[in-house]
């Protein structure tokens, strides 16, 4: 077999994370944290004095989502809240460049989506529902950082991020704050969520 050379990195924890075969082993919930509260949003095209961060992104998603669905199975709302994970190594790249680097990218992002679920106990395919309903939150949240902090109007995010229910925004805001802050909220939002896992375990 001929050597593909190095395709892992050294996380802070110690862990040498293969990002062509990921595997859950290798996976802790601080570096992910660690890595999303310093990847920016939009490119850093926001603004603000600190940097949209895809762990604050991730925060808000997860918020919408329990909105959304206020009864949701606690796995789910885990699954709203890492649904960006693979970007503490691979960065988050806006849909244009997603769309123009093909189905490399698309593989190795869902190879390592599949490989975090397992590490902390959801499926490494998520039910077609509880995608949509993520993807929906996920919508919902861009809309509202296009208009507050990423310059659009509101011309424009109505065409590009249409919301089919608008009273789910009602009250949210956009939150800048220093990368410690949101790492720190997002282990805790996790540790809450695995607590409500083992207290209410599937059938």
């Amino acid at each position: 077999m001929a050597n593909r050379g190095r395709a892992w990195q050294r996380m802070l924890s110690g862990r040498r994370l293969d990002l062509l075969d990921p595997t859950p082993m290798d996976i802790e919930i601080g570096d992910i944290a660690h890595g999303l509260a310093f990847v920016a949003r939009w490119n850093g095209q926001t603004r603000g004095d600190w940097a949209y961060s895809v762990a604050e992104h991730s925060l808000l998603v997860e918020e919408i989502h329990a909105r959304s669905q206020p009864d949701c199975d606690p796995r789910w709302q885990l699954a709203a809240l890492l649904h960006d994970a693979p970007e503490y190594v691979i960065g988050d790249m806006i849909s244009p460049v997603k769309a123009a680097l093909g189905r490399e990218y698309g593989e190795m992002d869902a190879r390592l989506a599949a490989a975090i679920h397992r590490r902390f106990g959801l499926p490494a395919q998520l039910p077609a529902a509880v995608k949509r309903g993520i993807k929906r939150a996920d919508r919902i949240s861009a809309r509202l950082e296009a208009i507050q902090i990423a310059g659009f109007s509101q011309a424009e995010a109505d065409r590009l991020f249409p919301v089919p229910r608008p009273e789910l925004l009602q009250g949210l805001e956009i939150r800048l704050r220093p990368p410690a802050e949101t790492r720190n909220a997002y282990l805790s939002r996790f540790s809450q969520l695995i607590a409500e896992i083992d207290e209410k375990p599937c059938a």
